[in-house]
């Protein structure tokens, strides 16, 4: 039954890096455990899984992060029933603790072009991987109308003011939300 089980978390961890994009070596530079590691991306995957079954929730517009049960869901919407529908989806999901929302009424021109998005996203990625003293594994960013919004676990209360600095000095970034936390 021991081997049963070891092969089935096994199998499941091995689908989440595939699933997610990771590697061994995110999880080994995360703040978390293996274990809440796997949980987190378990509940932002499902939570992810029911956006995108949804007819209200627009998948596009949303995204879900979970950090030990805390999940951060980041985006965009349409009406207000769309994000009290979004986070009533993530509040089902087993394992959820808490949900917090950063979340912008769409705008048919908010001056934020995809270019601009993924021209502050490389800068800012740039400038965590450039910081010895940050794991940029470690930081999500999130551009919503050229707002950064930042979500993870780092190590340390500097750690989280050098990303948070960084993000500010990023030409074309309007404001910066920041959900980082400290181990």
């Amino acid at each position: 039954m021991q081997k049963a089980t070891i092969l089935a978390a096994s199998v499941l961890l091995a689908a989440l890096f595939l699933l997610n994009g990771c590697t061994a070596y995110n999880v080994a530079v995360d703040e978390r455990t293996t274990g809440q590691w796997v949980d987190d991306n378990t509940i932002a995957l499902t939570i992810e899984k029911d956006f995108l079954a949804d007819d209200l929730v627009k998948y596009l517009d949303y995204d879900a992060f979970s950090y030990r049960g805390h999940v951060y869901v980041v985006g965009e919407y349409e009406s207000r029933e769309q994000v009290d529908r979004a986070v009533k989806l993530a509040k089902g999901v087993e394992g959820v603790r808490q949900v917090t929302t950063y979340l912008l009424p769409k705008r048919e021109d908010d001056g934020c072009s995809t270019a601009d998005k993924l021209g502050i996203y490389q800068k800012l990625k740039q400038a965590l991987v450039d910081d010895k003293n940050i794991w940029s594994t470690n930081i999500e960013i999130e551009i919503v109308q050229c707002n950064v919004v930042l979500l993870g676990i780092v190590g340390s209360s500097a750690e989280k003011s050098a990303a948070e600095a960084h993000a500010k000095a990023v030409k074309g970034v309007r404001s910066v939300k920041s959900f980082l936390t400290v181990k």
